[in-house]
């Protein structure tokens, strides 16, 4: 008798029914990426570069040069970025580089990005994998309200510590309510790894060699959580000093330093 009136109130729509599936996503074929299989300067078909030496709103002390081989070139099968105490710039005791893909094809929304790399050491060093938004839609036009997408960061004065972070309106830094993954990675200076980053409309998770260390979920409440869901592209770059890297001072012996990457590639997504 209960069971009967049961069936007679879902089928009248009074109960609710089985929970939906959730969305399901896998990744495609290659659609982007640089294998750097040639020699000489980053491939301007897929690389530009951010230039300049006013701190990047973190007082940082490096001037970003553009398409100076002594801070970026590609030999031997890989990217070299290079950070040097080099006063090439009043102003600027050292010299570094950082390249944006923006406009140049791996500007993206959703997918998979890899990125093979071994880090650069020393203390006052900054490297970053990282991605910023195409375009800025949301509150006041500019960071962090658009959002930022750290794959990977580490400050050489706490060496082979690997963090992966995601900044917006409601969750930065200078909040301390940021969304971070922080994981030791023993030999991250002295050996390549793989930096992976999965984003979907419902996650962004990050992976060092195919395991897992960061997760931050769309809690669905607005741009103010959740501004990553609009094209962004990728940037590579080493800083110098800075609010971050420069905590503990910077070691000038410890200059010239190098991040190489062996490959970047994108992958985008598909629902199932």
């Amino acid at each position: 008798m209960l069971s009967t009136l049961l069936l007679g109130l879902l089928l009248l729509g009074w109960l609710p029914g089985p929970p939906a599936a959730a969305p399901r996503y896998t990744f495609g074929k290659q659609a982007w990426s640089d294998e750097f299989n040639y020699a000489g300067l980053p491939d301007s078909t897929k690389w530009s570069y951010d230039v300049g030496g006013s701190g990047w709103g973190n007082k940082e002390e490096q001037y970003y040069t553009k398409a100076r081989r002594e801070n970026a070139r590609v030999e031997g099968g890989n990217l070299i970025i290079e950070a040097r105490k080099d006063a090439l710039v009043a102003g600027n005791a050292y010299t570094s580089a950082r390249l944006v893909s923006r406009g140049k094809g791996s500007s993206q929304l959703y997918g998979r990005f890899e990125i093979r790399a071994q880090l650069p050491a020393g203390r006052g060093t900054w490297p970053a994998i990282w991605m910023l938004p195409d375009q800025n839609l949301y509150g006041n036009k500019g960071w962090p309200d658009n959002g930022e997408i750290d794959i990977m960061e580490h400050v050489g004065y706490d060496p082979n510590v690997v963090h992966a972070t995601t900044h917006c309106k409601a969750y930065y830094f200078r909040l301390n309510t940021q969304k971070s993954g922080i994981t030791k990675l023993p030999d991250a200076t002295t050996a390549f790894h793989v930096y992976s980053m999965e984003w979907t409309p419902e996650t962004i998770t990050a992976y060092i060699d195919g395991q897992l260390y960061f997760a931050h979920r769309n809690e669905g409440t607005g741009w103010e959580t959740w501004p990553l869901d609009k094209p962004f592209h990728l940037l590579l770059n080493i800083a110098v000093g800075g609010e971050w890297g420069g905590q503990k001072g910077i070691d000038e012996a410890a200059f010239p330093q190098q991040m190489l990457v062996d490959y970047v590639r994108f992958y985008p997504l598909v629902k199932s």
